[in-house]
């Protein structure tokens, strides 16, 4: 969903100047350009009589402004309509005039002359910070859409347990259905997304850790776009280079990415890094993969107490995914939500490797064939997870079979959808 971007600039060649650099942000729509005060609080509170959806989520307010002054008009547009973020561009950056425009509820300052990373910085922030603001209010229809994208974390209660393949096939069910789909390989020291999808790409996660303010446009010089659509953000090549994500990095790292993708999805692996800890606790949901066995629902457990006691996430946040299930086996997923504590998927997928090996060998697991029932579930998961749109005509379905895919996954299927 593109951000609404309302420029009010009293200044003719101000206004192109600026309208023409709006125009070049990624993802932006900018609206005509109101030139006065007046016609801006008019053109706000029309729109808001039909909709607060309506509203855009950023208004950028010149300095030039009149009659009524800038910062009285920035006053009068915060308390009025609350849910749409204000930036003020102005030639005078100084500390006295920044906190005169905050405390006059300006949400960003823009210095002239203007700088396109700058600007794009503060309208990004800017308008996630409206989404939220909309979110909260009950309004911004779809939250996993816009500038507020669903996070979704998926880690291994052990090694080898299929957290890397299930996070990626997740992030290839919301792509082929139309969302924007990112996965960030947050396995920062053995992440093998890479691998699964037989990419080289110089670029890691770690480039952006010492970056406190990621723009579209160094977000998108790290980031890699696959062939089936989805956006990948790599583990660094050398593991020791993960130390360099912090905890504060990555909650940069991860705002910026929600700010511009519908779906993002983490495969954050076996072990709890600083990095990690912060991508579960800010996640809207936090998957833990087991098998149905003694030693991994054990390893789950430990997992689920120790975000406890870390504060990370409570165990009834958490959602359990059962991998590699038989019908056969002992331990039931219904055991495994008792041992626990938390929620259990009601899809669960089942053991096949035969259907995964030669997919996994050549590093083409987007490539799985859609007869696979590995990939059926999982992708029913991603319906049950809500990751996926709903075909037209068809409601979004909340649940997911328990060895195979149900008919959403086989929706996917029906028409021509496939993980590559």
């Amino acid at each position: 969903m593109p951000t609404r971007i309302l420029p009010a600039v009293g200044d003719a060649d101000a206004a192109r100047s600026l309208t023409t650099l709006l125009s070049q942000l990624p993802d932006a729509e900018p609206l005509p350009p109101v030139t006065d005060s007046t016609q801006l609080v008019d053109t706000l509170a029309h729109l808001a009589a039909e909709s607060v959806d309506e509203l855009p989520e950023v208004v950028v307010v010149h300095e030039r402004i009149g009659p009524v002054p800038a910062l009285e008009l920035i006053r009068e547009v915060a308390l009025r309509f609350p849910a749409v973020g204000v930036i003020l561009v102005t030639s005078d950056a100084g500390p006295g005039l920044f906190s005169a425009a905050m405390d006059s509820g300006a949400r960003g300052l823009v210095a002239l002359p203007l700088s396109f990373e700058e600007l794009a910085s503060r309208v990004q922030a800017v308008a996630q910070w409206s989404t939220g603001v909309r979110r909260h209010l009950g309004h911004g229809g779809d939250a996993s859409g816009g500038a507020g994208g669903r996070v979704v974390t998926v880690s291994g209660a052990k090694g080898g347990v299929g957290a890397t393949l299930a996070a990626v096939q997740l992030a290839l069910a919301a792509q082929a259905s139309g969302h924007a789909a990112a996965l960030v390989d947050m396995d920062l020291q053995s992440g093998d997304v890479a691998s699964f999808l037989d990419v080289q790409f110089r670029r890691s996660v770690a480039d952006l850790a010492a970056i406190t303010d990621i723009s579209p446009r160094v977000l998108a010089d790290a980031v890699f776009r696959h062939d089936t659509g989805i956006t990948l953000l790599l583990a660094p090549g050398e593991g020791e280079r993960g130390e360099e994500v912090t905890d504060r990095a990555a909650r940069h790292i991860v705002g910026a990415l929600r700010s511009r993708y519908d779906v993002v999805v983490l495969d954050c692996g076996a072990q709890l890094s600083a990095a990690g800890a912060a991508a579960v606790e800010m996640a809207d949901t936090a998957l833990l993969l087991t098998t149905p066995d003694v030693v991994a629902v054990r390893a789950a457990k430990r997992t689920v107490r120790m975000w406890e006691r870390l504060r990370i996430r409570k165990a009834q946040e958490t959602t359990v995914v059962v991998n590699r299930l038989t019908r056969s086996a002992e331990i039931q997923p219904s055991l495994v939500q008792k041992i626990t504590g938390t929620a259990v998927a009601a899809t669960a997928i089942p053991a096949a490797y035969k259907e995964l090996q030669g997919a996994v060998d050549s590093g083409r697991i987007h490539d799985l064939d859609n007869r696979s029932t590995v990939k059926q579930a999982l992708w029913s998961l991603a319906g049950e997870l809500r990751l996926v749109k709903a075909p037209e005509g068809e409601p979004a379905r909340a649940g997911g079979g328990r060895l195979r895919g149900d008919r959403g996954a086989v929706s996917f299927r029906r028409r021509g959808r496939t993980g590559g």
